[in-house]
């Protein structure tokens, strides 16, 4: 008889985003994302971090000071788009991208111009602003599904023996 215990896909591959924001450095907000085939083959994942060659230790980290330029945010990749350039010219067409929070509206804009189909998030608590009801916007009117995944788990549990 099978283990009845064993995870969902959607378990599964939103694991892989919430562990792939475990190798962020932000002190803050590490988001992770992971994008699935129709097959259920991951494609790529991605985590928020700074590009190539740009020093963790040389740029800030920080969220609010009197010069934007010397926060994060000009400089910092979002998971979504990590996970799309990691893809290295797979063809994402029809794919899903599994995310732990809802995608702002540059990463939506990467999201429909990749081809991936589908949207499958963790949190969406940054709903009511703007940049995010762009985002929302922009998905839907392209024909991008949105789904929020509802965890039947509160928690999975990883040991290395």
């Amino acid at each position: 008889m099978k283990r009845k215990d064993y995870l969902s896909w959607d378990e599964y591959f939103m694991g892989v985003a919430k562990l792939a924001a475990l190798r962020s450095k932000d002190p803050n907000t590490q988001v992770g994302a992971c994008i699935v085939d129709s097959n259920n083959v991951i494609l790529s994942t991605g985590y928020n971090g700074f590009p190539i060659g740009c020093s963790d230790d040389d740029f800030p980290w920080i969220r609010s000071a009197e010069r934007e330029e010397d926060t994060k945010y000009p400089y910092v990749v979002h998971a979504e788009l990590n996970a799309i350039l990691n893809a290295g010219g797979k063809d994402l067409r029809g794919s899903r991208i599994y995310v732990a929070l809802f995608p702002c509206n540059e990463c939506a804009k990467s999201i429909i111009q990749s081809g991936i189909s589908e949207v499958v998030y963790l949190s969406d608590k940054y709903k009511d602003t703007p940049m995010t009801m762009a985002s929302r916007r922009m998905l839907e009117m392209a024909g991008v599904k949105l789904r929020q995944f509802k965890p039947e788990k509160e928690s999975i549990t990883i040991v290395f023996e």
